[in-house]
C-alpha cells in the first residue's frame, strides 16, 4: 500500500490522540496536511505494535463521455518495504475522520488542489484489502503494520500534479497499467489490487 507511518489496552492509546479533526471542507494546505500526524511517531509505532490501522487505497482514473476508464494515474514513490515502486494514492484515516474525507485528503494530497477528484456518492469500497507484515498471509504486505484498506477507484478531471512525496505520475492505458511489465514495478501486492480496480470498472484485459 502505496503505505502514497505487551497487550496494552485501546483506551491507553487514546490519550495521545488530540481532538477529532474537522471535516474536509476544501484544498488541502500545510496545515492541514499536518494533521496526519494524530500521533506522535513513537505512538503510531506503539499503536502499530498493537492494533490493525484503518487505511484508504485510491486508484485514480480518467473516463471518457461514457465514463468508461481510459487511463490509470500511478504514482512512483518510496514504499514500505524500501523499494521504489508504483502505486496507487494511498494514506491512513485520522482518529474522528469520515472515509470521504480522508479520500480527498490523501488524492488533493498526492495529486495536487487541483486533481479534482469525483469521490463517490456513498463510500462503498470495491474491497477491503487486508495488509501484514508476513506477506504469506494475505499477499498484500506492508513490513510496518498490519493494516486494513477500503480500496476504490476515483474519476480525476483536473490537472495532476504528483506532491514531493513522489517521484514520478504517469498516466496509462488499462491495458499498459495491468501489463506484467507495470507488475514488476510494484511491490506488496498493488498489482493484485490495480487488477482488481479494473476488473471492477469492467476494463480489465
Amino acid at each position: 500500500m502505496a503505505h502514497t507511518t505487551s497487550d496494552t489496552a485501546p483506551e491507553a492509546l487514546t490519550t495521545a490522540i488530540p481532538d477529532r479533526p474537522t471535516p474536509y471542507r476544501g484544498r488541502v494546505n500545510e496545515m492541514t496536511d499536518a494533521r496526519t500526524g494524530w500521533m506522535s511517531r513513537e505512538d503510531l509505532e506503539q499503536a502499530r505494535e498493537r492494533l490493525p490501522l484503518v487505511y484508504v487505497d485510491a486508484v485514480p482514473v480518467r473516463v471518457d463521455e461514457r465514463g468508461v476508464v481510459v487511463s490509470v494515474g500511478l504514482l512512483l514513490r518510496a514504499m514500505p518495504d524500501g523499494s521504489i515502486s508504483r502505486a496507487p494514492v494511498s494514506g491512513r484515516v485520522m482518529y474522528g475522520e469520515r472515509i470521504r474525507d480522508a479520500l480527498m485528503r490523501h488524492l488533493e494530497k498526492d495529486l495536487g488542489p487541483m486533481a479534482l477528484p469525483r469521490v463517490p456518492t456513498t463510500p462503498q469500497p470495491f474491497t477491503v484489502v487486508e495488509y501484514f507484515p508476513d506477506p504469506e498471509v494475505s499477499g498484500f504486505h506492508d513490513p510496518r503494520q498490519h493494516a486494513v484498506s477500503l480500496a476504490y477507484v476515483v474519476p480525476v478531471s483536473g490537472d495532476c500534479v504528483p506532491s514531493t512525496d513522489a517521484l514520478d505520475l504517469q498516466w496509462m492505458t488499462p491495458e499498459e497499467a495491468t501489463s506484467d511489465a507495470v507488475a514488476l514495478e510494484m511491490t506488496g501486492g498493488q498489482d493484485r489490487l490495480l487488477r482488481l480496480a479494473m476488473a471492477h470498472v469492467g476494463v480489465l484485459p
